[in-house]
């Protein structure tokens, strides 16, 4: 009967480590949730991105102003009749 005990122990405590520390155990498991998580933040995070990319991409397809908007802040375009003015800082130096 003490060998039944003791068999039945042992394998309790066999059970419980594979619960708690074995392949597929609730410490695997916590890690996994954790890597899920910042997968998702991650995810979430260039579905933003791609959604401006997306309507810049729209904005410049579409309509004249999104290319107007692109070429005056990228290459310093002015329309005809304008007067560009270019307002330059000195440096301050004590």
């Amino acid at each position: 009967m003490r060998w039944l005990l003791l068999v039945l122990l042992a394998l309790l405590g066999l059970f419980q480590y594979q619960l708690w520390f074995g392949e597929g155990g609730l410490s695997q498991n916590t890690v996994l949730k954790d890597k899920a998580e910042q997968q998702a933040q991650e995810n979430r995070r260039l579905e933003e991105r791609n959604q401006g990319l997306t309507d810049a991409v729209t904005g410049l397809r579409d309509g004249l102003e999104g290319i107007e908007e692109r070429a005056r802040y990228d290459l310093g375009m002015v329309r005809e009749g304008e007067t560009f003015y270019m307002v330059i800082e000195a440096d301050k130096q004590p």
